[in-house]
């Protein structure tokens, strides 16, 4: 079942980025995810199966 994802949605990742966070941002949707870390604004483009996988738990919805 595929995941329901919205732009400006937040989600907290399995793994912490460098940074020290492990919050992220939807910032564009398709066929690959662009996320964006709130802490350091780091943008990362993720496969949709990565990131369904990466996911851990929304914290907002979009």
């Amino acid at each position: 079942m595929v995941m329901k994802i919205n732009l400006g949605d937040i989600v907290r990742l399995k793994k912490q980025h460098p940074c020290g966070s492990n919050e992220w941002q939807v910032v564009r949707l398709g066929l690959d995810i662009g996320i964006k870390c709130l802490k350091c604004q780091h943008r990362v483009l993720l496969e949709r199966g990565v990131f369904e996988r990466r996911v851990k738990s929304f914290v907002s919805r979009g």
